[in-house]
Order: C-alpha cells, then structure tokens, then sequence
C-alpha cells in the first residue's frame, strides 16, 4: 500500500464565511457613512447669512478653533474642520486676528479665510489688560475724535448702566471695558463701543460671581480690582489661580501685597518712569491693601481666578526667566526662586 504526502483542504465553517462576510459589508458600510458625514459637515451650515465676528487667539490650536467655530454656529462640525484642516495640512498656517464669518460659508472657505489672515476691518478691538489711556488711544486711533471719545469715557454717562452699580461714584471706567472687537460702522460713535463694552462686562459679572467673590470676603468692586491685578501679573489660567490665592492669603494675614503692576500703574499715572519705589496710593509695596481703584481691563479668566482661588497656601510668587511662575510659602524659598529663575528680569 502506497501513502501520499498530499494536505487535505481545509474548509471553513459556512457560518464563519458568513460573519466574516457580514463584517466586511458593515466596516465597509461605515467607512461610506462616515465618508458621507464628513463631507455633509464641510458644507454651510445655513442659509442665514448673518455674520459672527471671531477672534483667534494668537497660539490657539486647531482644535481649540474649531471648538469656537461650532460653539459660535459658524461651522456644523469641529471633528469635520479638524480633520479638513490635517488633511490640507494648513494647521501651522490658520492665523489669529478677528474675522466676520457666517454660517453660509463652507468649511474650505472659512479655512481659507483663516489661512490668509483676511481679518475684519469694520472692527474695534479693545484688548485684554489695557488700561483706560491705552484704550482711548486706540478709539482716536481707529478713527473717533478726541472729543467723541473723551466724553464716550466719562462714566457720568452711564449712571444707570447696570455693569456699574458697584462702582464707586467718583470712580472712572477702568476695569469696565471688556476685551472683545466690536463692530463699528460709519454711524458708530465712541459712546456706541463703550455701551457695548460695558454691556460685556455686566454680562461676565453674574450673581454667581458677585457671590463668590463675597465668600471671598471682597465686595463686587474689590474683586474686579483684584482681578486686574491678576490679569496683569500672569497669563495661564493655573497661575491665575494660585496668583489670586496668594492675594487673597496676604490680604487676610495683614501682609502688604507688594505687586510690581499696581506699582507701575501708579508711576504711569504720574506721568512717571516705570518704578517700583515711586510713592503712590497704588504702590502696595508701601501700602496695605488692595490699590485704590482696578488697573486695567479684566477677563473671564481673572475674575474667576480671584473668585475661585486654588486651595494652595503659597505666600509669595515670582516671575522667572523661564516664563515659568515659582510659588513659595515663606520668605527664604521666595529668595531662593528668585536668585535661581529671575536673574534677568529681576535685574531690570
């Protein structure tokens, strides 16, 4: 009897083939969805063809746009901008500025929009943390009189305006005006920019957040001057956090505040060289408490930094070379931050 090498073939169960075939035609079935979702979220989202004035900040990533985008109704989808956006690979190119978009427009007109800076002209833009002489400069600069705009900031104004009813009397504006870019036509007036400034800031300052600050132990008022503090000091939202705690922290110690911006804005106040040392109401180096009046403009972020303060007990805190903020709890590691991160900017 002769015996053969030869395999047998090997047959796959019927019921295998089916599922294996079924799974096929599902995977294939969805990549085709997904295929048809995506290009369905790339068209406009409606026909109407009011406008939306957004602002990208500089550095702000791909998604963080995208995110706007949609939260602002100017887009159907961010997953489908963002995959756009890799698939053009133009994210290093999206530009930041302020810029009049509409939901009218698809998702390749909007990136090209942003990928050649065609930013709106027909805007106002008042920054973050500037303060009041900043911000009159830049209304005479874009086009108001000086006279227009010397009255449009006189807050006798706005008695009745509800962003200002912890104001003190004799106090000016600063610190009411919020940063955004406003829209400015040929029949804008300066007073017409300012009223929506203040409209901004009365809509930041919610029952919430005069709450929380009262917990805080500060009136309404108190908190936006701390807030400019704040707003002046660092720029991440963590900082923030813990740069309003150490406030906070030394204001109920009795401990002078002994912040370099509230200094500098009390010499820029006298006309002054920058310094430290310059004896002004504002310099709390010198003096307990909080400055007299806020030093700038604030946002969101700063005001709910001081309203929400990070439960930490630094008591000191110090800007390095590294762009890095270096929190202590006592003098001598305060020192020590500062003679290793701050050799240059401390020097000047």
């Amino acid at each position: 009897m002769k015996y053969t090498n030869q395999g047998v073939k090997r047959r796959w169960p019927k019921r295998v083939l089916i599922i294996a075939l079924a799974a096929i035609i599902l995977i294939g079935g969805a990549t085709v969805a997904v295929r048809m979702a995506y290009y369905q979220n790339l068209k406009p989202l409606s026909r109407n063809a009011d406008t939306h004035i957004i602002t990208i900040k500089e550095g702000a990533s791909v998604k963080t746009i995208a995110d706007t985008l949609q939260k602002d109704k100017v887009i159907r989808s961010a997953w489908a901008f963002r995959l756009y956006v890799s698939s053009k690979e133009v994210g290093a190119e999206l530009k930041a500025g302020s810029y009049d978009l509409a939901a009218t427009q698809s998702v390749a007109e909007i990136v090209a929009q942003l990928t050649h800076g065609k930013v709106a002209t027909n805007l106002v833009t008042i920054l973050p943390g500037q303060r009041i002489d900043q911000i009159h400069r830049r209304l005479v600069q874009d086009g108001f009189s000086e006279a227009d705009v010397t009255s449009a900031l006189n807050p006798a104004n706005y008695v009745n305006n509800p962003a200002l009813v912890d104001k003190p009397a004799s106090a000016s504006l600063e610190g009411y005006l919020y940063p955004e870019s406003y829209q400015k036509t040929e029949d804008t007036s300066a007073k017409t920019i300012v009223e929506a400034a203040l409209e901004q800031m009365h809509s930041r300052l919610t029952p919430e957040l005069r709450s929380a600050f009262a917990k805080q132990g500060l009136s309404t008022y108190q908190g936006i001057v701390m807030a400019s503090m704040v707003e002046k000091e660092v720029p991440k939202q963590q900082d923030r956090d813990q740069v309003a705690q150490v406030f906070l922290s030394r204001l109920r110690a009795g401990m002078k505040l002994q912040s370099d911006v509230t200094a500098l804005y009390g010499a820029n106040l006298l006309g002054k060289p920058a310094s430290l040392t310059l004896d002004t109401p504002y310099n709390t180096y010198n003096y307990a408490g909080l400055p007299p009046t806020p030093i700038s403009n604030v946002t969101s972020s700063s005001l709910k930094a001081v309203a929400n303060p990070s439960d930490t007990d630094w008591l000191y805190f110090v800007a390095g070379d590294d762009g890095v903020t270096h929190f202590a709890k006592t003098l001598a590691e305060q020192q020590a931050n500062t003679a290793q991160y701050c050799k240059k900017l401390c020097a000047q």
